[in-house]
């Protein structure tokens, strides 16, 4: 419990950003139970009603709470959006180190294929994936994941490269060590802190970018509360009804800032360099206490 306070002494913007994430997810899982109307229920009669204390966000054209489409909007995008970085985290992690381990033809072959898709913009490739594959949630993060686990791939297998050659890895391979076990052993725990961080930040990006999809049409469809879906269906009303834009997207912002500080956060705390500075600059700044009150 003393290590804790200390951790959380050291660290009060991670401690902040962490409660903030906490609510967010459990906004998410208890939407069903925080939202005061069903997301999905039209009721004509409140079409564009502006915000009051029976729909604290309004409603939309067909009567629909916002705010409870906003809290349900947060399971969607959140899911999805995990969903995504775990998968481009699998498998360009997975290719990046074999790519560097091993080296030769299978290095070539990856990095071949990764510069190919980095050759093409991101996000235009993504939408024409998702227009062939169909517009859907599903199909939206299938597209973003053929473009965006180049990045994971290309810093795994520098990473690895960096590690590759050292003693201790010759050493093991001396000693008959298996190449699995040295993959999980040497090369992997060397990489994951990295791609860790790059992963937490990747996050509020990944998010940003279903929204984007699913705003251009190729992403969710109606009636999912969705909010990039919603800002596409509020854009019509967006002088009249300027709420129907409004909440949807502080809440887009609200959870990418946390997730990009948590990140920054994050990478402080795992990588030794940033954790060096930032103890030097709490000791200098000290130092500094000591002698103006002397």
């Amino acid at each position: 419990m003393k290590k804790l306070r200390v951790f959380i002494k050291e660290n009060k913007l991670f401690a902040i950003l962490s409660i903030a994430l906490v609510f967010i997810i459990l906004s998410a899982v208890f939407a069903p139970l925080l939202a005061p109307y069903d997301p999905d229920t039209a009721d004509m009669g409140n079409a564009f009603q502006s915000p009051d204390e029976d729909h604290w966000f309004g409603t939309d054209k067909l009567g629909r709470d916002v705010f409870s489409r906003v809290l349900f909007g947060t399971r969607v995008s959140l899911a999805a959006s995990l969903v995504l970085v775990s998968s481009i985290f699998v498998i360009g992690t997975t290719l990046g180190v074999i790519a560097g381990y091993f080296g030769g033809k299978i290095d070539t072959v990856i990095m071949r294929l990764s510069d190919m898709m980095i050759s093409f913009p991101g996000m235009v490739l993504a939408i024409a994936v998702a227009g062939i594959l169909g517009a859907s949630v599903i199909n939206a993060i299938i597209a973003i994941m053929i473009v965006s686990w180049t990045k994971y791939a290309r810093l795994a297998r520098s990473l690895v490269l960096k590690i590759r050659h050292k003693d201790f890895v010759y050493a093991a391979e001396v000693t008959g060590t298996k190449t699995s076990r040295i993959l999980l052993r040497h090369m992997i725990p060397n990489v994951i802190p990295t791609l860790v961080i790059t992963a937490t930040t990747d996050i509020g990006t990944m998010i940003l970018e279903l929204a984007g999809l699913s705003f251009l049409g190729f992403g969710a469809q109606p009636p999912t509360p969705e909010w990039g879906l919603m800002l596409n269906e509020g854009r019509a009303y967006m002088l009249s009804c300027p709420w129907l834009m409004i909440f949807p997207g502080l809440a887009i912002c609200l959870v990418v800032i946390v997730f990009n500080l948590l990140g920054d956060s994050l990478r402080d705390i795992l990588d030794p360099k940033f954790e060096n500075q930032r103890r030097r600059a709490l000791s200098m700044q000290k130092t500094k206490k000591v002698n103006v009150g002397s």
